[in-house]
């Protein structure tokens, strides 16, 4: 078992890495049973999901979350188009064939949710259940949410980061302040993280390559053309969201019936976009009853 400095010494979660088609991924695991694949969002590593990982894994699956491409211990490919939904919604498909499942459940956050839906329209046929938390069906964010104002605003960063350069030195200025100063600030509760858990974010987003492939999700995804169809999802939709999310209204957390007509919405009106981190006994019931549910 690895324990990188992105590893994790808690002796009920395994780590290697996997070799998913394009790229190689650093995995955490635990359990056994159906598979269900954690993707973490931005600025996140696989560390986003330390308490949900174990504890789904003791309701009787096989739970992995992987550092995406471009973070933490994975793979990371120069240039803006391998970080296309495309790239990104393949890897989790080869994630699947690698670990011999057929199918697997997906819970995604922020960007992973985004990964998630795109890997539900591309590869329906290796997905049991998907859940989303703050993450807006890609086709519901451009139809609807880029078009308003007030979102558009709130979005602010995504433009931003279309600068060449000039993010990457903002965030990595003073060991990364910023985004240390974004934890602190935005999510709720005093025991959401500890110095250990900043330290391990420092750490990550330390490694060379990472700041400039993390923001380089956003790049590919203002210039490069949607890569991956829009199609309805049939399978069952778990939607959990943070009405007080600072980045995302609520009115994009539901998708539509036309995308996706089996879907269930969670409102948790006092957490924040990082419902993960200040609720994860929350987010791991909602999440075990709905794989749970026959």
């Amino acid at each position: 078992m690895s324990t990188s400095k992105t590893g994790d010494a808690r002796p009920e979660i395994r780590h290697r890495t996997v070799d998913v088609g394009e790229v190689r991924l650093h995995i955490a695991e635990a359990g056994s049973g159906p598979l269900v694949i954690l993707l973490h969002g931005f600025p996140e590593f696989w560390y986003a999901w330390r308490h949900i990982l174990p504890a789904l894994a003791r309701e009787g699956f096989h739970v992995v979350a992987p550092d995406m491409r471009g973070y933490g211990a994975s793979d990371k490919p120069e240039g803006i188009e391998p970080y296309g939904t495309r790239h990104l919604a393949a890897d989790v498909a080869g994630l699947v064939r690698a670990l011999g499942a057929s199918q697997a459940s997906i819970v995604g956050h922020d960007w992973g949710a985004g990964v998630a839906w795109c890997f539900a329209m591309a590869h329906p046929e290796l997905l049991e259940r998907l859940v989303v938390i703050n993450g807006p069906h890609p086709t519901r964010m451009l139809r609807d949410g880029l078009r308003s104002p007030r979102q558009i605003a709130r979005s602010w960063y995504m433009f931003t980061f279309q600068l060449p350069g000039i993010p990457e030195r903002f965030l990595s200025r003073d060991d990364h302040a910023a985004l240390m100063q974004a934890f602190r600030e935005e999510v709720r509760g005093p025991n959401a993280f500890d110095a250990e858990d900043l330290e391990r974010y420092r750490e990550a987003f330390a490694a060379p390559g990472a700041l400039t492939a993390m923001i380089n999700y956003y790049r590919a995804a203002l210039r490069l053309k949607s890569q991956v169809r829009p199609r309805r999802i049939d399978a069952p939709v778990l939607v959990i969201w943070g009405d007080q999310d600072r980045h995302l209204g609520r009115e994009l957390a539901d998708p539509g019936a036309d995308l996706a007509p089996d879907v269930r919405i969670v409102h948790v009106p006092d957490a924040t976009h990082w419902i993960h981190h200040e609720r994860p006994e929350l987010v791991t019931a909602e999440v075990a009853a709905f794989l749970q549910r026959r």
